[in-house]
């Protein structure tokens, strides 16, 4: 997907014209690359800091609109980068104009709000996109050639804290993204959730580790943490016909796989080099900004170009993954909390 090429095409006059409601420090991308996108059919952004909304409209002079209706007024779509706790509200007040809508994960706070948001742009014939932007990282489009029934998927994603997302469990800030890309990669529905997480710098859940089985038998096992020394995002993924080593982080990836004209029998006579029976592929997709990716893919949905890359029945299913994981590690914690009472107990008993 190139950059000039959608600008072209977005810039017609049959394009929709496009908003952002929040310039923080996502939403900021989000109107300097749909400004680009667009050119005068973004129409603008609505911020509830003055200041801020004063800066970027500056910065990249673009209109700052004083209220959401006002914005609602004048657009046929718009991106959503607010709080988690105020999407079902904003999108519902979009929804309800037969706006288009775009809203970044989580997808909401609860499953009964996103039911509602579908229900809302289903009754108004309208695109509902969720922004799980790692299905555009050039690591996972490069890679996805290549996946056939994984068995196992290992995935690491670990960061140094920032307050931005700290007010949601780590599970819903950072881990949702990998929840999204193994579903996306397994294809079928969770059947058990095993799950550990501890706070530690928040109220909230800072580190967690879960194991999740698939209804194929399939399993994957997820790390995040946001108060680590380092940023690590890692993926690997087992299969019957190869291994596959993605670099989140770097966009990066190799494929292990047994070369075709290796003959199996020849490792029960004698050791042998690795290099002799396994072939390593380099990776490669297009450069890309994924969220550059991710904002023309919803754009190119709204014209009727593609269709939608993450629908809101996939952002609930991630978020249902994710708030199962945050009640098997509630549930976790009772149960230690009752074996310690219990233990403490005893030998006054």
């Amino acid at each position: 997907m190139n950059g000039v090429a959608d600008n072209q095409l977005f810039s017609r006059s049959t394009s929709p014209r496009v908003g952002v409601v929040g310039a923080g420090g996502l939403g900021i991308h989000h109107v300097r690359i749909l400004r680009d996108l667009c050119g005068q059919r973004f129409v603008g952004f609505v911020d509830e800091h003055p200041g801020r909304a004063s800066q970027v409209a500056a910065q990249y002079q673009v209109t700052a609109f004083p209220s959401l209706d006002r914005l609602l007024d004048e657009v046929d779509a718009v991106s959503i980068v607010v709080p988690t706790t105020a999407h079902h509200a904003v999108a519902s007040a979009a929804l309800a104009r037969g706006k288009h809508v775009f809203v970044e994960k989580p997808f909401t706070v609860t499953l009964a709000e996103a039911d509602d948001l579908l229900h809302k742009a289903r009754a108004a014939g309208v695109i509902l996109q969720v922004g799980h932007v790692e299905r555009f990282n050039r690591a996972v489009r490069a890679a996805m050639p290549f996946v056939d029934g994984p068995r196992f998927i290992e995935s690491d994603r670990l960061a140094p804290f920032n307050p931005r997302g700290s007010d949601v469990a780590v599970v819903l800030d950072l881990m949702i993204h990998d929840l999204d890309l193994v579903h996306t990669l397994v294809g079928v529905p969770v059947t058990d959730v095993q799950a550990m997480g501890i706070p530690v710098l928040t109220p909230q859940l800072d580190i967690a580790n879960a194991r999740l089985t698939f209804a194929n038998g399939a399993v994957a096992n997820i790390t995040a943490s946001r108060v680590s020394r380092e940023r690590l995002r890692k993926l690997r993924i087992f299969q019957r016909s190869g291994y596959l080593s993605l670099d989140l982080a770097a966009g990066t990836g190799e494929y292990f796989r047994l070369r075709g004209d290796f003959d199996p029998m020849l490792l029960a006579r004698a050791p042998r080099a690795l290099e002799e029976f396994v072939e390593r592929v380099v990776l490669e997709a297009p450069d890309g900004e994924p969220l550059v990716l991710e904002l023309s893919q919803f754009l190119g949905a709204i014209i009727g170009r593609n269709p939608v890359a993450v629908t809101g029945e996939e952002g609930r299913e991630a978020l249902e993954a994710a708030l199962r994981i945050v009640a098997a590690i509630e549930q976790a914690h009772a149960v230690m909390k009752a074996g310690d009472v219990a233990a403490g107990g005893a030998p006054g008993a």
